[in-house]
């Protein structure tokens, strides 16, 4: 159990890093360049990606043995897009569905696409720990 929470806690401190990157390029396509949010959440969220694969497998998940690792960046990339629309749906339903007539020129909106970014990251945090267990990690580590 002990393994676990460590293990829990370096993939929340990767996950942490990839959230920055994630709303921070989000927040800078939408506010700096104009991009509507939900196209802003798309790249922003596949960028955060390469990173996050990167870091996670290098130090919270040891790979596993039988697969190439371009089968296992493939896998990879399954998981994040099926997490990307998990994402994309939740931020869509806070932002476009539940506030459709706020004004997105505000700062009131700002802080409620940044909340949703946070909820929508809290699901697919677990979602993402628990498909990468299952389907990457070397099950004799």
């Amino acid at each position: 159990m002990k393994n676990i929470i460590q293990q829990f806690l370096k993939f929340g401190v990767v996950g942490a890093i990839a959230f920055f990157i994630d709303s921070g390029i989000m927040m800078l396509l939408h506010n700096v360049c104009g991009m509507p949010i939900i196209p802003a959440n798309v790249i922003s969220f596949s960028v955060s990606v390469i990173f996050n694969y990167i870091a996670s497998m290098k130090y919270v998940f040891e790979g596993r043995n039988d697969i190439s690792k371009t089968k296992e960046f493939v896998i990879f990339i399954i998981l994040s897009v099926i997490g990307l629309v998990i994402n994309t749906f939740v931020m869509w339903i806070i932002v476009d569905v539940a506030f459709s007539k706020m004004d997105n020129a505000t700062v009131l909106y700002d802080i409620l696409c940044l909340s949703a970014k946070i909820f929508a990251t809290a699901i697919v945090t677990v979602y993402n720990f628990v498909t990468r267990k299952i389907f990457l990690e070397n099950k004799e580590a």
